[in-house]
């Protein structure tokens, strides 16, 4: 008799993963769930299997400290307190006499309707749904864990330390020894040493909520003891309009149009073009910040300058350097489309060269190429917005072509091989969960980047549904798999598939358009202690993010 196969924790974990977003889009498509329903379960559940690196010890009976700082920077601050969540489409908040909140590391804006409802607009596709659904699963764990921890068995008491933290929350003002006592209860429900609690205390502690962290625990600990003991449940909604507009690009739709109306109004709709997905201030500090600000660093490297750039309390060197830059061709574009994907356009014919720190080596009878600077896109959004960019401008009986000479996209990703900081380049994006792969010829390689003090690393990209559902099993499976695979991020694939499409498929742009990618890592979500629940790169991301865009633009001016 043979024996019984048993499935790899890699295979385990990809069913997980498998099971979660199936069970993502059963939820939307039916139109609500609430989080201790059968639904709910089977999220929690899937997650528990998982536990993916960036929630640490979620699946044990202490509570997950980094990734609840991790989560708590993406949903809007109050959230914990809010029974109800709606998830909805654009429709027409923003002139209520509601102020959003749009939470510190994801753009969105996020509407407090009332003490228990929170309604959170999704405008950049499904990828935003799995990455909040994801979060608030990760919240309701760690909410049953405080709630199982303070309800004394058969009884509706809870413990003294629920009390003591139940009193400091009630009060209006607390005493250094009110806080600190407050604090050793709350180590008491969560399984934490003083020390840990009082270092995300102060992660947390503002000006003008110094007790948050105290008032997030005590919420989420609330509300699961309101539905144990009550039967007040907490439910999850999607908006019937969300459902309807989900993946018909309306916003990337909105968002080409009227990009592609500036440059027709500024006579740029006919020049070439070269796309660069990245942030909104590399590629125009590297044009003009060493002149712009050669007397404030006169005997400086060029790395210190942007070093210094990207310091708090240097916001008169960034306003003097774009302003120079609007001097010399730069159109700003804010965005107000919902895409939340801001634009830059440099018109590099009127670049001066007493300003500009790059010059074109062909300078005769070339018609002068325009950069178009698009701010990072999230997961499936790269899609929407990419491939209504690169569609014919108007309608068929006078349509206008963009004459695209390069795409270059330069990100963050995590690695599995080296350290924050460094960099990789893919020669393919594979997507994960599917069979879809995409190589393409990439004009930036190794080599590029040798001799510069960073690891640089060649190989395959896996293009993620999600960073926050990653695991060690799946991660070190690709790792040693023969697929060579270097990095993880979450748009490389969408970003291809349109440029693909475009010029293979539908020859919107031409069929040798030249593409970039390069990314610097974020994290090592392999090395325990490197995950994005870590924290930021800080000035660590200051040199490989110029060193790129650098890259970049010298096979721009080079071409």
């Amino acid at each position: 008799m043979d024996k019984a196969i048993t499935p790899t924790r890699a295979q385990e974990s990809t069913n997980a993963i498998e099971r979660m977003y199936i069970t993502m889009r059963h939820l939307f498509n039916r139109g609500f769930y609430k989080p201790n329903g059968v639904s709910g379960e089977a999220l929690k559940n899937a997650l528990l299997l998982l536990r993916p690196e960036i929630y640490g010890s979620v699946g044990e009976e202490r509570t997950e400290l980094n990734g609840l700082l991790y989560v708590l920077d993406r949903l809007p601050e109050g959230i914990e307190q809010c029974r109800f969540i709606n998830l909805t489409s654009d429709e027409g908040y923003g002139i209520s006499h509601i102020r959003p909140i749009v939470p510190p590391k994801r753009r969105r804006n996020c509407y407090r309707i009332d003490d228990e409802q929170m309604n959170i607009e999704i405008t950049r596709g499904r990828s935003d749904i799995y990455d909040i659904l994801t979060h608030l699963t990760f919240l309701f764990i760690e909410s049953e864990k405080i709630c199982k921890k303070v309800l004394i068995p058969e009884s509706n008491k809870t413990v003294r330390d629920w009390q003591k933290l139940e009193n400091a929350v009630k009060k209006e003002e607390l005493e250094q020894s009110e806080r600190e006592i407050a604090l050793i209860h709350t180590a008491n429900i969560l399984g934490r040493s003083f020390e840990e609690i009082l270092d995300v205390y102060n992660k947390l502690s503002t000006k003008e909520n110094p007790e948050r962290f105290l008032k997030i625990i005590y919420w989420l600990g609330k509300l699961a003891l309101d539905e144990e003991l009550t039967g007040e449940k907490r439910a999850i909604t999607f908006t019937s309009l969300l459902r309807e507009r989900l993946g018909h690009h309306i916003h990337g739709e909105i968002w080409a149009t009227n990009i592609k109306n500036i440059l027709k109004k500024n006579n740029l709709l006919s020049r070439p073009i070269h796309i660069i997905s990245a942030n909104m201030h590399s590629v125009m500090n590297s044009l003009f910040a060493q002149k712009a600000l050669k007397d404030e660093f006169s005997d400086s490297e060029p790395i210190e300058i942007y070093e210094a750039l990207s310091s708090s309390g240097n916001e008169h060197l960034r306003d003097k350097v774009k302003a120079v830059a609007e001097e010399n061709g730069m159109i700003s574009i804010d965005d107000t489309s919902g895409t939340n994907i801001d634009v830059q356009i440099f018109d590099t014919s009127k670049f001066n060269k007493e300003v500009c720190s790059y010059e074109f080596s062909n300078d005769k009878d070339v018609e002068k190429p325009v950069i178009f600077v698009m701010d990072y896109a999230f997961g499936e959004q790269a899609f929407e917005t990419i491939d209504e960019l690169l569609k014919p401008f108007g309608n068929k009986k006078n349509e206008s072509f963009l004459n695209v000479l390069s795409v270059s996209i330069m990100g963050k990703a995590g690695i599995l091989e080296g350290g924050k900081g460094d960099i990789m380049i893919p020669s393919a994006h594979i997507f994960e969960g599917t069979a879809d792969n995409y190589p393409f010829e990439n004009e930036l390689c190794a080599k590029d980047f040798e001799g510069y003090g960073l690891k640089v690393f060649e190989g395959t990209m896996v293009t993620v549904l999600g960073t926050s559902l990653q695991n060690r099993d799946i991660l070190d499976f690709f790792h040693k798999s023969t697929w060579n695979v270097i990095g993880l991020e979450m748009e490389g694939v969408h970003y291809q598939k349109a440029i693909q499409s475009a010029s293979k498929i539908r020859k919107s742009i031409r069929e040798d358009v030249k593409v970039r990618y390069a990314y610097y890592a974020s994290d090592n979500p392999l090395e325990t202690g490197s995950t994005l629940a870590s924290g930021g790169l800080g000035t660590t991301g200051v040199k490989p993010t110029y060193l790129i865009t650098d890259k970049i633009l010298k096979q721009i001016f080079n071409s």
